[in-house]
């Protein structure tokens, strides 16, 4: 079924949430929450993740708690607009690697009728705002912003810290490469006076 032809079908009110925060700060734990409180009410659910995430699983949304949900890797956010039929919720997971298109795929699901769920990390590891997540957070009726525990200090972490000396945008890792921190922590960890 064309997403078009759902609207018509239904005639619901679709929405995007948003869950925000830095690393193991419980973002997919929560998506996944979400997500199955949605199929135990007997939804029709569909879950994706961007290709490139194959650190626990190449098929399933993996918390760092080892929480686990199927899911359909794509790799653009174009493929999830061919890939959805039936549904009633559509989650996407670590949405910062996507590419900017995903704010219109989303508004166009979410204008079907259909409840969107986006989770990721809203600032990379210099602590700017990261990838589509930004737009996606200006668009959204919900948004959640989760918080880790700063590994240095103990005060409510919001930035993920690269401990390695990469430059890359996108480093796929986790606590042997990045830590969460405060802002505090970051500061000092970054040399910002």
């Amino acid at each position: 079924m064309f997403l078009e032809d759902t609207n018509k079908k239904n005639n619901k009110s679709g929405w995007i949430e948003v869950i925000c925060g830095s690393m193991f700060s419980g973002k997919t734990e929560e998506l996944i929450r979400r997500l199955k409180r949605a199929e135990y009410a007997k939804l029709n659910v569909e879950i994706f993740k961007p290709q490139i995430d194959i650190r626990y699983s190449e098929d399933e949304v993996v918390s760092h708690n080892s929480t686990t949900i199927r899911s359909t890797p794509v790799s653009s956010s174009g493929n999830i607009l061919l890939l959805t039929g039936d549904v009633d919720v559509i989650g996407i997971d670590e949405a910062q690697f996507f590419d900017d298109g995903l704010v219109d795929v989303c508004n166009k699901i979410a204008n079907t009728g259909i409840r969107v769920i986006v989770a990721g990390l809203d600032m990379d590891f210099r602590g700017k705002p990261f990838g589509p997540i930004p737009s996606l957070l200006a668009s959204a009726e919900y948004i959640t912003k989760v918080h880790a525990i700063c590994m240095r200090c103990g005060k409510l972490a919001q930035h993920s810290f690269r401990k390695t000396k990469n430059e890359k945008l996108v480093v796929l890792g986790e606590k042997d490469e990045y830590e969460p921190l405060c802002r505090e922590c970051f500061n000092k960890a970054m040399n910002i006076k």
